[in-house]
């Protein structure tokens, strides 16, 4: 909104130093701060309101981790403080006009929504389920199907809506309208409904440890930030023989607004946390990931660039299956670690918690230096 206005006065009276306002990078930047700045100022207030609402987190107490047992007492639903962060720089600062501006900002509120509902039964409700899993499930798909439609069906993206660059491989791209052109959505959106359904699940099971998911989820938006920005562009595109998607440069401003919510979340988040995101903040961060890849059509880099999310859901999906197995074989369910999501696994080793979550931060800059690579590499 802010730029269309200063973009108006530039049209018009032609200010000194308004021209800066058209460059990417200069809004990008604002954004940065304004989002940074909103989380930090915003986010007392909205933990206060949320303890004097007894919005508190739900601790299981069959989890085996008596460490946990004292974060009972703090907030949750704090992820409205990064959704809000996040959205509001990204319509002060965003190209109002471009449809990637909006399909972000659906994905982003309709995923905080459905984890908002989920976090409320949980605390207010006092239902430690929370949202029915065929509910929460189905306001995935449904976000998917829509963003899904609209990368594929939209006219501006007919020259390339079923590609997606494939990585280490130079000039090499897959089709995913394997049985032509005309039958392509049946594979396409199908899979943009898997991505985000996956990457946002992947998201909220990384959310256990204080600082774990903001931190790596500022670290992957660092990354998705820096390719949409080369992959606007035609001359780093054509430089770095990438795919060039013209208008998706906005998408790196969304990425700074997300960063920015996630670093002032994590003031707040850190060990020991005074507030935890909940389903609000980790289905909406899962989601917005997702269909930033998707986006700037480099979804086969997710397993990397969210490679701890994926490492966390694999345990869980080894553990579930390994148990499962033993039991059906011996008749006793035997484990692979001593507890998923991974994280887990490492406290029960008797690590300490800010050493498993900066360790697992360290993990993730080298994912997301080696996902950069491939921009090279190839």
């Amino acid at each position: 909104m802010l730029y269309s206005l200063f973009e108006w006065l530039n049209q018009n009276y032609s200010p000194p130093g308004f021209g800066a306002f058209d460059f990417i990078t200069t809004r990008t930047a604002l954004a940065a701060v304004t989002s940074l700045i909103i989380s930090l100022i915003i986010g007392k207030s909205i933990i206060h309101w949320l303890q004097n609402m007894q919005l508190k987190e739900v601790i299981r107490d069959d989890i085996g981790l008596d460490t946990h047992l004292s974060k009972a007492n703090t907030p949750t639903m704090g992820g409205v403080i990064i959704i809000l962060a996040t959205l509001i720089p990204a319509l002060l600062w965003m190209d109002m006009t471009s449809v990637y501006t909006w399909m972000i900002i659906f994905v982003m509120f309709v995923l905080g929504v459905v984890g908002f509902i989920d976090d409320y039964i949980k605390t207010v409700k006092k239902d430690k389920s929370g949202l029915h899993g065929w509910f929460k499930v189905g306001g995935q798909v449904f976000v998917g199907l829509i963003l899904g439609s609209i990368l594929y069906f939209w006219p501006g993206f007919d020259d390339f809506n079923t590609l997606s660059t494939v990585p280490f491989l130079k000039d090499v791209n897959i089709d995913y309208a394997f049985f032509g052109e005309e039958y392509g959505w049946l594979i396409y959106i199908p899979l943009v409904i898997f991505i985000i359904t996956a990457v946002s699940n992947a998201a909220n099971l990384t959310d256990g440890l204080d600082g774990l998911l903001s931190g790596t989820s500022a670290i992957a938006g660092v990354i998705l930030g820096i390719f949409a920005y080369v992959s606007g562009r035609t001359d780093f595109s054509d430089f770095l023989d990438i795919m060039y998607l013209p208008g998706s440069g906005e998408l790196t401003i969304f990425a700074a607004s997300l960063v920015g919510g996630c670093l002032g979340f994590l003031w707040y988040n850190t060990h020991p946390a005074s507030v935890f995101m909940g389903d609000t903040g980790s289905l909406a961060i899962g989601g917005a990931l997702g269909a930033l890849a998707l986006m700037i059509h480099k979804e086969l880099l997710l397993p990397i660039i969210c490679g701890i999310f994926m490492v966390e859901t694999l345990s869980v999906i080894i553990q579930t299956s390994y148990f499962k197995y033993t039991k059906k074989k011996f008749g006793e369910g035997r484990r692979v670690f001593l507890m998923t999501p991974i994280h887990h696994h490492y406290e029960k080793k008797g690590w300490s918690e800010p050493k498993i979550v900066v360790r697992f931060w360290i993990i993730a800059i080298l994912l997301g230096i080696v996902s950069l690579l491939t921009l090279k590499l190839r």
